[in-house]
């Protein structure tokens, strides 16, 4: 993956390079139309919202209109095909999310390339997950969900909206870091009536869509998956508190087709990390259950680099294979 990584920090690092050589009069030279933001996934989802969000803001600064364009399909792989073939001329963006990370090894023959075709302008928030059980589990808190792991391998069931999902791979990258054995069990729709009715035992739900459940009782908290503990639930250990080192959570941010020029890159980042720390967006953001999380094309760029490399691994150890 030493490849990936350095075509993605060469880019962003000359885009941070070019801000002090762009003329003051680059700003009048685009946008000098609508553009495009790709969104492959279906209206309504938190990818489309964030996508609006954005989409407002830079139309708003811009003084052009920024059109969301959803393309849903093929685990996000249809409408990211359409963003790596558009002209790399700054008037198609794409709300990259973690997916695309998991995508590029898990899907080996698709007509483009996640890390080779986009050029990263900048992050925008991380969802974290919580490790979401049925009331009648019986483990109480993560240390006894290990142990009666190892003492039940096979026995546990894990829900997930299917095959690749960023909270498949989070129990797949537990397994990995503790010996664990759990039994997947990927679903097309809606999986929470199961899991509140006890035919599945736990889930790495996004934080959103347990945190009420958890809160009256209906569903039982364990563990949450980002490195520290959220402060949606203050008194849930972080799972890195027992198992150093693991960290997974969903993260949301905006590409442009590579060979887009650094200067459009340099402003549109600079105004997409505004719209993020602007308190009215950061509190949408909030209420999405995504913490904002702002970052420059360099970083974006090296926060890619490490995604893509650290789940290639954890795909290839247990041999995750398209649906």
């Amino acid at each position: 993956m030493k490849l990936p990584r350095r075509r993605f920090l060469h880019l962003a690092a000359s885009a941070a390079a070019l801000r002090a050589l762009t003329r003051p009069a680059a700003a009048l030279d685009y946008p000098t139309r609508p553009a495009h933001v790709i969104v492959p996934y279906p209206a309504g989802g938190s990818p489309d919202i964030i996508g609006r969000l954005i989409a407002q803001w830079l139309s708003e600064r811009f003084g052009q209109q920024f059109i969301v364009d959803n393309r849903p399909g093929a685990a996000s792989n249809l409408g990211t095909e359409v963003a790596a073939k558009a002209a790399p001329d700054g008037y198609t963006l794409l709300v990259a999310v973690s997916t695309n990370a998991v995508n590029a090894s898990i899907y080996t023959k698709l007509n483009f390339n996640f890390i080779r075709d986009f050029a990263p302008v900048a992050g925008i928030g991380r969802t974290p997950f919580v490790m979401a059980f049925t009331p009648s589990f019986p483990a109480k808190t993560f240390p006894e969900f290990i142990d009666y792991a190892r003492a039940n391998p096979s026995k546990i069931n894990m829900a997930s909206q299917g095959i690749g999902t960023t909270p498949h791979v989070c129990g797949e990258l537990l397994q990995m870091m503790t010996g664990i054995t759990l039994v997947h069990v990927p679903y097309r729709g809606n999986l929470m009536p199961d899991l509140l009715a006890g035919q599945v035992q736990f889930y790495f739900s996004p934080m959103v869509q347990a945190i009420e459940y958890i809160r009256d009782g209906r569903l039982r908290a364990l563990a949450v998956t980002t490195a520290k503990r959220s402060d949606l639930l203050p008194n849930i250990p972080a799972i890195a508190e027992f198992v150093p080192g693991y960290e997974a959570s969903g993260w949301y941010g905006l590409c442009v087709p590579m060979g887009t020029a650094a200067a459009i890159i340099d402003q549109l980042s600079t105004e997409i990390i505004a719209g993020v720390g602007d308190p009215n967006l950061k509190a949408r953001l909030l209420a999405l259950g995504v913490e904002p999380t702002p970052m420059p094309p360099i970083t974006f760029g090296k926060f890619i680099a490490d995604e893509t490399e650290k789940w290639a691994k954890v795909i290839k150890y247990a041999d995750i294979k398209p649906e």
